[in-house]
């Protein structure tokens, strides 16, 4: 296919980035439109330097976007993955971090109307089938990315967009358990399988031999730690109802240890084949309700605060990121919610 251009907006989501596009600009053919994006991040090559990703994991991503028919809801989200060295896009995940410019995006395409000072848009979460409702800064009926902010992992501050999370328990693995156990053994390592938005294996960093306060750098170069995670996750696949993992970016793994800077957890998180500089906002959301899952691994390095509104600061290698979890009478959770911010970095034309 020869090379066309086609409007993208690149932006800054929580602490990731990458290229918004409104649905019907890409190819309606999946394998067409994969293609396309493979040559827009310029993969795969290691530094994607015939393409706009910035060689991780984390700036290598899309976001697909549409006005959407559904009763009560704004737009709709599909998230893809474009692998930085492998020919592989996938939508087996969800992203919170790229869901934080999924609002500012729809507002600044015509998609959705301002409301005053701010504007709530609900968006639908292809991936998953969950439903977010994200509150952005709309002073004067205007998008605005200036603000008083700060989140980990990301230099100055910018404008709020909280974002709350519903129905998120199973997203893509049936159920928030979905062995119905608090723990599984797996290589002789005691896991917990867990979706609360994100499909993830928590376990704690000692039963892997490590303190889980390592920094990234450290953990990328330890080829028998990775192996050893690796071969963890390739097990749980099935049993997670998500079949063969072996191309897919999910489950994500996550090493446990107990805090250090007045949080409730530490983490150092896989994506799932490299370190995470922080952790995924869905992903910190599902390791936030299994510090809460009795018996789980989790719960047995986490600081819990008593109350049925629990805010649980992740602390992760840059910073923290803090789940606000409600809990009903049986100490399930209910609801969640995080704050995120976002950036316009580009608007224009890429091509592919």
């Amino acid at each position: 296919m020869s090379s066309y251009a086609v409007p993208c907006m690149w932006m800054r989501g929580g602490t990731s980035k990458g290229g918004y596009f409104l649905g019907h600009d890409l190819p309606n053919d999946i394998a067409a439109r994969d293609a396309f994006l493979l040559r827009v991040m310029g993969s795969p090559d290691p530094r994607q330097i015939d393409g706009m990703g910035g060689a991780d994991p984390l700036t290598s991503k899309v976001a697909v976007v549409r006005r959407s028919d559904r009763p009560g809801i704004d737009v709709d989200y599909l998230f893809l993955q474009v692998f930085v060295d492998q020919a592989i896009v996938t939508e087996a995940q969800n992203c919170g971090n790229i869901l934080a410019g999924v609002g500012p995006f729809a507002i600044e395409r015509g998609l959705v109307e301002a409301t005053g000072g701010e504007t709530r848009v609900a968006i639908f979460m292809e991936n998953t089938g969950q439903v977010a409702i994200a509150t952005v800064q709309t002073p004067g009926g205007v998008v605005t990315y200036q603000g008083d902010a700060r989140i980990d992992g990301v230099p100055g501050t910018h404008a709020p967009i909280p974002i709350e999370f519903r129905d998120t328990a199973g997203s893509s693995c049936g159920a928030l358990l979905p062995t119905g156990n608090a723990v599984d053994m797996v290589n002789g390592v005691p896991v917990t399988l867990i979706d609360n938005g994100m499909p993830c294996v928590v376990m704690k960093a000692a039963d892997l031999g490590i303190t889980g306060y390592e920094d990234r750098e450290w953990l990328d170069s330890n080829t028998d730690l990775k192996a050893r995670i690796e071969a963890i996750r390739l097990a749980v696949g099935d049993r997670m109802n998500l079949g063969d993992v072996r191309a897919k970016s999910v489950p994500k793994m996550m090493l446990v240890a107990p805090p250090r800077a007045g949080g409730a957890v530490c983490v150092r998180s896989f994506i799932p084949h490299r370190a995470h500089a922080t952790i995924g906002v869905l992903g910190a959301v599902s390791v936030a309700t299994a510090c809460l899952v009795q018996g789980s691994p989790a719960s047995e390095v986490a600081v819990i605060p008593p109350g049925k509104r629990k805010t649980l600061p992740v602390e992760h290698p840059t910073g923290e990121m803090s789940c606000v979890l409600e809990v009903d009478d049986a100490g399930a959770v209910v609801s969640s919610a995080l704050l995120r911010t976002a950036r316009k970095l580009m608007d224009g034309m890429v091509f592919g």
